[in-house]
């Protein structure tokens, strides 16, 4: 479908995606100088991911016809038990402070679900409760890295991960990997990244923005590596039950007693229970990084919301009965996506083995993905996230944590945009 007189001109949805211009806006503050912020701030990429999908939202809150790919949650709302156990805990008036690093019942939820689930063993004090995943993961670096550290990240990656590197005055050493290799980064290639300086090694599997999921084989040779020179390991397992065809979820803390060591998962239910707005996320970590992550969270953001912890504790300990059929209705859509996608001339389309997502190849199109996203959103109302906010810029992230509907609509329209640039 083509744009209408609603939809944005074209340079304001470049605007929407040009990724790195901090020098203007610090240059303007230094001008008032009671108004000056931090080069730290300055230097910041917003995430482009929410950026598109409020793009999105707005286009759609004026009547555009808009299909967006870009946002990270599932469409199924929370289950009914989870919401009930929060309503609960509002109407008897569980509104006050907890401890800042969660409650205790609550942190003991989350030791037990590593037993249960993944063979790890974990005393409710090396828990700490946080505001989201994202929340974990921003505590872990800071509370890891300084200026002079360098983390080694894979690319593709989170586009958030680098950032909060940055922000701890630490540099990312980035490791480019391809559709060719499925995404995952080799031994060989985590091995000669790892210098004097490295202070950790930052592992999403399953993957966003890609879906690739690592073999308990592959995990073992990364994680042998950083035991064998002393690299910390953050291992991002949210997408942990998101899995597809048989595959296996494996934490990289499982192997033994060094590797959990070496390792601090940061996990959370928003992908798994559909609780992106409620913030919870959680850590695993060695005492001692515990309490300095505690010791931070206590210095910002204090505890996560009382009530909403309350609804994670039925979330843990309650019936897990709606996974099986999301992950069904998942598995229907991605096959649909990957079929698709590889059916588009010049597209060309990894499957997932886990998360929600498809990292399709658009190089052979003649547009880096920044403008092909801008293009694609201007001319047909499609939203997707360009890969350059991943590290890879002749790819794109879609996301099917949608409808099939939507799904069948937004890559019809893409098709249609293939074929105007490749002339056929």
């Amino acid at each position: 479908m083509q744009g209408n007189e609603n939809t944005p001109e074209p340079h304001s949805v470049f605007m929407q995606f040009h990724l790195r211009s901090p020098a203007p806006l610090a240059i303007c503050f230094d001008r008032f100088m009671n108004y000056r912020i931090s080069r730290r701030a300055a230097a910041l990429t917003p995430s482009l991911t929410l950026a598109i999908d409020a793009k999105a939202k707005e286009m759609k809150a004026k009547g555009i016809d808009v299909v967006g790919f870009g946002a990270g949650e599932p469409d199924f709302a929370t289950p009914q038990h989870i919401t009930d156990a929060a309503i609960k805990a509002l109407n008897e008036g569980f509104t006050k402070y907890t401890p800042s690093s969660g409650m205790p019942e609550l942190r003991q939820a989350v030791a037990d679900k590593f037993q249960r689930d993944n063979g790890l063993n974990y005393k409710p004090s090396q828990i700490i409760i946080s505001c989201g995943g994202k929340h974990s993961c921003f505590n872990v670096v800071t509370a890891l890295c300084q200026q002079g550290d360098e983390v080694i990240i894979p690319a593709p990656y989170w586009l958030s991960y680098p950032e909060m590197v940055r922000l701890a005055e630490a540099t990312p050493v980035i490791i480019e990997t391809a559709d060719k290799s499925d995404f995952k980064v080799t031994p060989d290639q985590l091995r000669a990244a790892i210098t004097q300086r490295t202070r950790l090694f930052i592992l999403n599997s399953p993957s966003n923005p890609t879906g690739s999921l690592y073999t308990r084989e592959e995990l073992k040779a990364l994680g042998d590596i950083c035991v064998e020179r002393g690299v910390l390991i953050m291992s991002d397992e949210i997408y942990e039950k998101l899995v597809y065809d048989g595959a296996e979820h494996v934490s990289i803390a499982s192997f033994s007693q060094a590797h959990l060591d070496h390792t601090i998962i940061v996990h959370g239910l928003a992908k798994a229970y559909s609780m992106t707005g409620w913030r919870i996320g959680f850590t695993a970590a060695p005492e001692p990084i515990a309490k300095a992550i505690d010791a931070i969270q206590s210095h910002s953001t204090s505890n996560p919301t009382s009530f909403a912890q309350k609804g994670a504790i039925v979330a843990l300990n309650g019936p897990q009965d709606h996974i099986a059929p999301w992950l069904a209705e998942f598995t229907r859509r991605r096959a649909f996506a990957y079929a698709k996608l590889n059916s588009i001339p010049d597209i060309s389309c990894v499957n997932a083995k886990g998360a929600f997502y498809l990292f399709p190849n658009i190089s052979k199109l003649g547009l880096k993905s920044i403008e092909f996203c801008a293009q694609l959103l201007q001319k047909h109302n499609v939203a997707a996230v360009p890969g350059v906010a991943f590290g890879a810029d002749d790819y794109i992230r879609i996301s099917y944590a949608t409808s099939m509907s939507n799904i069948e609509k937004g890559l019809n329209r893409i098709e249609t945009f293939a074929k105007e640039l490749g002339g056929s």
